[in-house]
Parts: structure tokens; sequence; C-alpha cells
């Protein structure tokens, strides 16, 4: 039996469905993920685009194409990223807490000092980038 996660916006109009298990799992400290999640990082979770059903209105901004970042028009909740056959899902997204266990951290120099580092891999850019 696959596993299915389920989450969506604050207001309900937008859906998601997660099927089977991620391919990562992290926390990222940039600024434009900050500005745009309004918080000190943002945790998410990657599938393979085909392992994601959205249902309900997104739109999208794209600070850094080809990256999509997508969010309810009507309440403004950004749910989702979109790039190269992948879907980025926010944990605050989902229906259920505790759900994903952040593997690594990117953009650590953006971290907030008052933030304590996860014991998992750090890295000062993007994952893979020393």
């Amino acid at each position: 039996m696959v596993t299915e996660r389920t989450g969506g916006c604050a207001c309900g109009a937008v859906r998601f469905v997660a099927r089977g298990e991620p391919k990562r799992v992290a926390n990222c400290h940039c600024m434009t993920c900050r500005k745009a999640h309004g918080a000190p990082f943002v945790a998410f979770v990657i599938f393979a685009d085909e392992q994601v059903t959205v249902t309900g209105e997104l739109r999208e901004w794209r600070a850094s194409p080809p990256y999509a970042r997508c969010f309810c028009p009507h309440c403004g909740s950004r749910v989702l990223g979109r790039e190269n056959g992948e879907t980025e899902l926010s944990l605050g997204a989902f229906d259920d807490t505790g759900v994903f266990t952040p593997q690594y951290e990117v953009f650590v120099g953006h971290r907030e000092p008052w933030q304590a580092a996860l014991p998992v891999p750090q890295f000062p850019a993007m994952r893979g980038n020393p």
C-alpha cells in the first residue's frame, strides 16, 4: 500500500495529495524563502511531480527561474514550489505534523542567531555546493 499524505492552503481552496516516499527533506534559510514565507526559515519536502496531485487554483511567482513558487490566490498561502520535475511541499502545509524530519539545511549563513543548527549536514548555499 502506498502512503498518502494530504495538505493544502489556509483557506482550503488548494489541496494536495503526496503519494509514496519523498526524495529529500530540508530546511532553507535563504532570504528569498524567508521573505516568501514570512518566516525565519522554511521546512520543505521534495517529491517527484508524478507523486503529487494538486486541486484548486494556484498562482505562481518566479523569483529565481525556473523555480516556480506557487500560492493560493484567495488566502495567499505559499503551498508548493516546482522545478525540474520535482514538487516542493512546505511542511507547514501538511494536515499532519511530525511526518517528516529534515535531512539537511541550506543557506545556513542566513540562519537566525537564536536558532540552533539541526544535527544534519549544513550547507552554506544549495545542497552539494560546499
